[in-house]
């Protein structure tokens, strides 16, 4: 089952008056890049997270924002006198360095709150967290739903090109099939124009027929192509991950279908070829965002 990397989710949860917002973001990436931002008392917590969305998301570019504050009523501070005064002394001795004439007031030091006050919901720590692992839960449920759902978007799109690509393929070994009959053709008409026909060395025209044969002959890339194609829509239907493992097939695909174009003398597998390699193109960008 293919999954893509994109996806976006939100939760929001409220308990005793604190309140808990969570949002997840993943994009496509190589490997798994987890970016966190959480409250400043609770980013101790991060490795906790960390690990919590490897379990679920492998790989990509993961973004995490997570925001908690509290209901009025239910916010409470507590002066802390010392963190107060020595905040004002830093704040006096700056300004007595810089020579500064403003004279420092009440708005200044309310700006580093953070170490003037305490919040009593700082005690209800352990909450605050159980909340904030709850939403993060549900954000993983939502998003995944979200990623498996443009995932079978994708491998819908996935089979009806490879279907398409499957016929063509069909076509050009038709076309490779018929192909050595009308160049043996060929050689006689060239080289009867040169001699009368009672002249013409049978045995020489069928050493160069040979030759022509092993360059014009594409069955072994054929065989190659057909058996990734069964190895791709193999891992469509995969229960793991498969965005490695598709885009090293396409790679192996695009090598055959190149190798086909080289070897095929011949204006409509030329043609095919190049319809082939726009399929495989469109297949490569959309693999890009398979997990």
């Amino acid at each position: 089952m293919l999954k893509s990397m994109t996806g976006f989710s939100k939760a929001q949860l409220s308990e005793k008056g604190i309140n808990v917002t969570v949002e997840l973001k993943s994009l496509n990436g190589r490997y798994l890049d987890i970016s966190c931002k959480l409250p400043r008392h609770l980013a101790y917590r991060e490795p906790e997270l960390r690990e919590k969305i490897k379990l679920l998301i492998p790989r990509g570019t993961v973004s995490i924002i997570i925001n908690v504050d509290f209901d009025g009523n239910a916010q409470a501070f507590k002066l802390n006198e010392n963190a107060y005064r020595n905040c004002y002394n830093e704040i006096e001795t700056m300004r007595k360095n810089l020579k500064i004439k403003d004279s420092i007031r009440l708005d200044h030091l309310l700006l580093f709150t953070d170490y003037i006050f305490k919040k009593e919901d700082i005690q209800n720590e352990e909450l605050q967290w159980d909340l904030v692992i709850k939403a993060v839960e549900t954000c993983l449920k939502d998003i995944d739903k979200f990623r498996i759902r443009e995932g079978k978007a994708i491998a819908k799109d996935f089979v009806a090109r490879i279907k398409n690509i499957a016929q063509k393929l069909d076509k050009i070994e038709l076309i490779s099939i018929n192909q050595l009959p009308e160049e043996r053709e060929r050689l006689r008409q060239k080289i009867a124009q040169l001699f009368d026909s009672d002249e013409i060395d049978e045995s020489r025209i069928q050493m160069e027929i040979v030759l022509i044969a092993d360059k014009l002959d594409i069955s072994e890339e054929c065989l190659r192509m057909r058996s990734h194609i069964k190895y791709f829509n193999d891992e469509i239907n995969s229960k793991d991950s498969a965005g490695r493992k598709i885009n090293f097939i396409l790679q192996e695909m695009n090598r055959e279908i190149n190798t086909i174009g080289s070897k095929a003398n011949n204006s409509e597998i030329s043609h095919l070829v190049v319809q082939i390699k726009e399929e495989l193109e469109r297949i490569r960008e959309q693999a890009q965002n398979i997990e």
